[in-house]
């Protein structure tokens, strides 16, 4: 009997501690209030009520993303502006936080009393910021700075061949990347002062007064073309010109130098580049077109398109020797030609023959051109030294007899030869260029030895007379090269 009544003692001891731990165990548990010790980003919410301390920090992190920011700009008057912190897209990553208190009352006793016992006592908010959201605000904002655009400075030179600039425009832009920066670091730093929680009272807010004031940032928009650069080009004078005159033109060559003479206008050449008549060539001729005109084909005059091109060559070329220029590429006409003197004509044949030189001036160089009284004037602008002048002669060193050439015809007689044309003499002409300093001659250089090819004289023979062979003439190198033109008419 006594051990049935000791037994029974200690199972009603057993059953008396069980429910009192069981009763313990659930009055932790089921506690409505947050773990003691707990401090978030130094505000104290251990033994307050759950949902106390959550409205406590909402409060908080409310007030904080209401911060005001200011930025200022001083643009020809005071435009100031200010955006609280969650307009500009800052906000408290509170929902990590939140989800842990409310887990404190989830779950089994055993599970919920685990939760509490190892709960953390310290945390930390994160602080995130959409960019695109500030961004979008500030640009809002100074948006009529944007209508502004920035304007190319300009050369113009003018009829009597003055050089005048005229001043670029800059505009202003938003400097989105500083500011983005500065407002990034204020409100970091505003953040760190606001969660230190340096002797904040539990119902305070962390933070008063606004976020940050801050001067907005301007860049400086500058056009592709400043002043600065436009000047540094060195296009300072008129260099060199050269005139030549086409009133004797028909009507399709006429069109094609004043064509040819417009597309050449304004072109511009960088120090050391290589102008490239061919370029202008084919540039011309997309814009216009070319016209009917005489070209020389084998020595002759022929019908052709695009007569005319070489005495815009031809006028260049002058005008390149007399700035000094190197000569890259260039050729005279097999015949001589009425608008140039012997050995300062340039002549063109597409895909064989270009003209071409260098600007060696260490400068820009321009082109101008004028057509005007059916005459062509070719100017040059950029930099040569004021005492520096270069002269250009040209002198005859062999005359060529024109040959004579016994042609087929019906006007003569039998046995009595007619002239059908006279023959034209043949050139070898030196052509040179003097460099002259102060009036002083310092350089001498002969630029060519160029040939004319002398036109043969045309003796008629009846068919009778003339022999088998009298017909066939040797050929030079040269036959069949068409010049002063792209192409003969079909």
């Amino acid at each position: 009997m006594k051990k049935i009544h000791l037994s029974l003692i200690v199972s009603i001891a057993i059953l008396l501690l069980s429910s009192t731990a069981w009763g313990l165990l659930a009055l932790y548990a089921e506690q409505e209030t947050v773990p003691d010790g707990t401090v978030v980003d130094g505000t104290p919410i251990g033994g307050l009520a759950i949902d106390a301390s959550l409205e406590l920090l909402e409060r908080q992190w409310t007030a904080f993303e209401e911060e005001e920011l200011v930025v200022w700009a001083n643009l020809g008057q005071q435009d100031r502006h200010s955006w609280t912190l969650a307009e500009l897209g800052f906000r408290i990553e509170r929902e990590p936080l939140v989800s842990e208190l409310l887990a404190l009352r989830e779950g089994g006793l055993l599970q919920r009393a685990r939760y509490r016992l190892l709960f953390p006592r310290e945390h930390r908010m994160k602080l995130a910021w959409n960019t695109q959201q500030f961004e979008a605000r500030i640009r809002q904002q100074w948006r009529w700075l944007e209508q502004y655009q920035p304007v190319d400075a300009t050369r113009r030179i003018t009829a009597d061949d003055k050089i005048v600039y005229h001043r670029h425009r800059d505009a202003y832009r938003v400097d989105l990347p500083v500011l983005s920066e500065q407002v990034r670091e204020s409100v970091i730093a505003h953040w760190l002062r606001a969660s230190a929680g340096e002797g904040q009272a539990a119902a305070k807010p962390p933070t008063s007064g606004g976020a940050a004031v801050l001067k907005l940032p301007i860049a400086v928009a500058q056009p592709a073309v400043t002043l600065g650069q436009l000047q540094a080009q060195g296009v300072e004078r008129k260099i060199a010109s050269h005139t030549t005159d086409y009133s004797s033109s028909p009507a399709g060559r006429a069109f094609n130098v004043e064509a040819t003479a417009r597309t050449l206008q304004d072109w511009t050449l960088a120090p050391g580049e290589v102008f490239d008549y061919e370029r202008v060539i084919a540039a011309a001729e997309r814009e216009y077109g070319f016209r009917e005109a005489p070209v020389i084909l084998d020595g002759e005059l022929v019908p052709g398109i695009g007569g005319g091109i070489c005495q815009v060559s031809s006028t260049l070329y002058e005008a390149v020797l007399q700035a000094g220029l190197e000569i890259v590429e260039r050729r005279n006409h097999s015949l001589p030609v009425s608008y140039m003197p012997l050995g300062r004509d340039a002549t063109f044949s597409e895909g064989t023959i270009n003209f071409r030189f260098r600007n060696t001036t260490g400068k820009h160089l321009v082109i101008r051109t004028e057509t005007k009284g059916r005459k062509l004037t070719i100017k040059l602008f950029g930099s040569l030294p004021d005492n520096v002048q270069y002269r250009i002669t040209s002198k005859t060193v062999k005359t060529i007899d024109p040959p004579v050439r016994e042609v087929s015809s019906e006007l003569a007689a039998p046995g009595e030869p007619k002239q059908l044309r006279q023959g034209k003499p043949g050139y070898v002409v030196e052509t040179y260029r003097t460099m002259l300093r102060d009036g002083k001659e310092v350089s001498r250089e002969r630029i060519s030895r160029d040939t004319y090819k002398a036109s043969p004289s045309l003796i008629g023979l009846h068919p009778s007379d003339l022999k088998p062979d009298a017909s066939t003439q040797a050929r030079s190198a040269e036959d069949g090269l068409l010049e002063d033109g792209i192409r003969l008419v079909p």
